[in-house]
């Protein structure tokens, strides 16, 4: 944390592998406890921001560090919980979004979709300072069909009303704040009333002001960073790369990428990325084993296709492709949304998809976030759990956190 900044208290709820947890970290915050219900997700959380260089939790005696629920500490621990009202300054988490994402199946019925209820119950709970919900923009959007027409962020929104907030919510667009993706967001801040003293605060504007200093800090330029400058050196055709193999138990093995920094000066992007590294190997680089006629099909499609656009309807079967999206990433601008699918994304000048190191630099992990668990799941496990690629995904980039947290930070003072 900066040596000059004062620590607010904060509550990761649907904490993913910790990208929301790692930005509030960066931007000074105070770590008190997190609510992730995946082990495997989990276990990259401990890893990293319980034990790890990014550590940044004061973790109570009275809670395991364990995958949970929140409707699991409600009903296991609410004198403990209820202790905590008053001292909490800020709740941050981003329910599940796949009953909401307009790139899936969107249903108003969808069990996920209540597990903003959930979050709600902590926050009346334990009424903190702040409460900051992330979601897609789908969040925003009314069903079109079954249940409500109204959309669940207004829901949520009238609900924190009722809890004693002021509610802000806007789009935020994460390319804006240096990560290397056309990620745009559905944002909800809630403050609780009589927090602020300032009538004029504008929590958004204030996000808009604050970019360029932010972008200034991290040495970023201010304009959107292209996937060739987010990974670039992590190519295995780039001149002096090294690709090894591993033999595994299914005989096998796998091949990965044997990293060394690219001699000469790393563009800003990437050295931020690579701060803290300190010489060693990013984890998580081992390359998927596609088939030779996969190989074929990933040049076929890259020959056929607009760099940077999803594949069009006719443009699928023209390929014989009945998969629902598929994108070769344009080198030159920034990735288009990651998903927990990694053949939705091909590398721009390999055939192949993303490793999940990859990935991650697209959501602005640094490379010495170390990622745990399965690197994929696959048929009816899909739902139920959260390999690598589906952590890395799933997660709130580092970056848009850390600005979120200064803005917060910035709008507390500003009040004072």
């Amino acid at each position: 944390m900066g040596k000059n900044k004062k620590a607010g208290v904060y509550i990761d709820l649907f904490s993913g592998c910790g990208g929301f947890s790692l930005g509030l970290g960066n931007a000074g915050w105070k770590g008190l406890f997190a609510v992730e219900k995946d082990a495997m997700a989990f276990d990259t959380f401990k890893h990293n921001l319980i034990d790890g260089v990014h550590r940044h939790f004061d973790w109570p005696e009275w809670l395991p560090q364990k995958a949970t629920t929140i409707q699991s500490l409600l009903s296991k621990y609410p004198k403990e919980l209820a202790s905590l009202r008053g001292a909490i300054d800020l709740i941050a988490g981003g329910p599940p979004c796949q009953g909401f994402s307009m790139a899936g199946r969107r249903k108003s019925t969808d069990p996920r979709n209540k597990l903003s209820e959930q979050y709600l119950s902590m926050v009346d709970l334990i009424q903190p300072k702040y409460v900051v919900l992330e979601n897609v923009r789908g969040f925003n959007s009314a069903f079109s069909s079954g249940g409500s027409k109204q959309a669940y962020s207004m829901i949520v929104k009238a609900r924190l009303d009722k809890l004693g907030y002021d509610v802000y919510h806007d789009y935020v667009h994460c390319e804006q704040f240096g990560v290397p993706q056309a990620r745009t967001r559905f944002l909800m801040l809630g403050i609780r009333r009589g927090q602020l003293t300032n009538a004029e605060v504008a929590p958004f504007e204030m996000l808009t002001k604050i970019r360029e200093s932010f972008l200034l800090d991290k040495g970023l330029p201010n304009k959107p960073i292209s996937v060739r400058q987010a990974i670039s050196d992590l190519a295995i055709t780039r001149k002096g790369a090294k690709v090894i193999h591993h033999s595994g138990t299914d005989g096998k093995g796998f091949k990965k990428l044997d990293y060394r920094r690219p001699p000469g000066k790393s563009n800003a992007y990437q050295k931020l990325m690579n701060r803290g590294l300190n010489g060693a190997q990013p984890n998580s680089l081992r390359l998927a084993r596609h088939k030779p006629d996969t190989i074929k099909q990933f040049i076929k499609i890259k020959s056929n296709s607009r760099a940077g656009v999803v594949l069009s309807l006719s443009e699928k079967e023209a390929l014989g492709i009945k998969k629902q999206a598929i994108c070769v990433l344009h080198p030159d601008k920034p990735s288009k949304t990651l998903t927990t699918l990694p053949d939705d994304l091909l590398h721009y000048s390999e055939p192949r998809i993303l490793t999940v190191r990859e990935s991650a630099r697209i959501q602005s992990f640094p490379d010495n976030f170390v990622f745990k668990g399965k690197y994929t799941t696959g048929g009816a496990m899909r739902t139920k759990e959260c390999p690598r690629y589906t952590q890395v995904g799933n997660a709130v980039p580092p970056l848009l956190g850390e600005a979120i947290g200064s803005m917060i930070m910035k709008l507390a003072k500003s009040s004072k």
